[in-house]
């Protein structure tokens, strides 16, 4: 081949992976305004008390970062497993640096070539790209229109696909409803039925924010060994910046996972910041009653206003709908209010803050729903 030839073919650098090529990676917008309500942060920071704690433990593990970390990370585990309670022990829980990387490496271990993916729209649009990343197939069933399951409809698809892994997030991202224990217990046994059977990953990524009486499914951790629970210290501990995810799950699956997990893939310092919120846990989680009044609050209000909000267990509404949803996603910009626009057609997401936050949210939003109104 000449060096003119070559010179002429379309430019295929770099040799990234074909079904790689022109995607655009991962995020929400980050801009600078007055009020972000756009990625479900808890609006609540660490108290003084909580910030020495935290200094005091990264400094004694800076002093020996010249060492690797304990790759097995057992103290955290310890602390991870008696804050879950549930009668759990270390060996059945397993973190990671956000609960992203929890799922990755899930579906790095029981996903692959020739293995299925499969979750129920509208979900977690991170899903797929964990399937993606690990040439796992994704398939997806659909939600009711009140973006409950259809019991029947879910397990069918699961007997008919077959998966290796299940992922429902509970409280579902964006919808924020949560599942009842029953369906969690169909599809794992769904899951069990067919050789060699797959994972069912309830995803509890807003699990502390749930309503009065909405139970968790690490009550049933005991009666379905296929059952995994995840969870993350970014959203109820105030700790998004700190990047610590984990899930509690049968001894074999956590055994499972240390296989194609990175070395040492947890830092020293993410283990003591980690360690050090979880002996502040009351205090860290005394903000959450706050946020679920604020949001039950928030819920209502926009009903009050004649428009459909999702039946809320996480912090943060999805509302709508309207015709043009980005017309009033950027009408709240204008107004310095960045909200989500995320979810089915025709909805957005807006995260629970402050009360002087939601305050501007609702200003902002009555301001552009009366501009639509003289536009019409």
């Amino acid at each position: 081949m000449t060096a003119n030839r070559l010179a002429s073919e379309p430019s295929a650098w770099p040799p990234m992976r074909e079904e790689l090529r022109g995607l655009q990676p991962y995020g929400a917008p980050q801009l600078d305004v007055a009020v972000q309500l756009n990625v479900n942060e808890n609006p609540y920071g660490p108290s003084h008390a909580v910030v020495a704690d935290v200094a005091t433990a990264v400094a004694e593990a800076t002093g020996s970062l010249n060492r690797y970390p304990d790759r097995e990370f057992v103290e955290l585990r310890e602390a991870l497993a008696a804050y879950l309670g549930h009668g759990l022990v270390s060996a059945q829980v397993w973190a990671a640096n956000g609960s992203n990387e929890v799922m990755l490496q899930i579906l790095q271990a029981f996903g692959g070539p020739g293995r299925v993916a499969l979750s129920f729209a509208p979900t977690y649009s991170m899903y797929p790209e964990y399937a993606r990343d690990t040439n796992t197939e994704w398939v997806v069933g659909h939600r009711e229109s009140d973006f409950s399951l259809d019991l029947d409809a879910a397990r069918d698809l699961v007997l008919d696909r077959k998966p290796s892994v299940v992922l429902l997030p509970s409280p579902n991202n964006p919808t924020g409803t949560a599942l009842p224990p029953e369906a969690v217990t169909m599809l794992c046994e769904a899951a069990a039925s067919y050789q060699p059977g797959g994972l069912v990953v309830v995803d509890e990524a807003y699990g502390e924010f749930r309503r009065s009486g909405t139970p968790s499914a690490l009550e049933l951790l005991p009666r379905h060994r296929n059952l995994v629970v995840t969870r993350t210290m970014s959203k109820a501990f105030a700790l998004a910046g700190a990047r610590v995810g984990y899930l509690a799950a049968a001894p074999e699956i956590c055994d499972a996972i240390r296989v194609v997990r990175l070395p040492y893939h947890l830092s020293a310092v993410t283990q003591a910041v980690a360690l050090a919120a979880l002996r502040h846990a009351p205090e860290l989680l005394g903000q959450v009653d706050v946020l679920r009044a604020e949001r039950d609050k928030t819920v209502g209000w926009l009903r009050e206003q004649a428009l459909l909000v999702a039946d809320s267990d996480a912090n943060f509404a999805l509302f709508g709908t309207f015709e043009d949803r980005h017309a009033v996603w950027q009408g709240l910009l204008d107004r310095g209010v960045l909200i989500r626009e995320v979810g089915p057609d025709g909805w957005l997401r807006v995260s629970i803050g402050t009360a002087e936050e939601m305050a501007a949210f609702k200003q902002a939003l009555m301001q552009v729903m009366e501009e639509g109104k003289s536009d019409e």
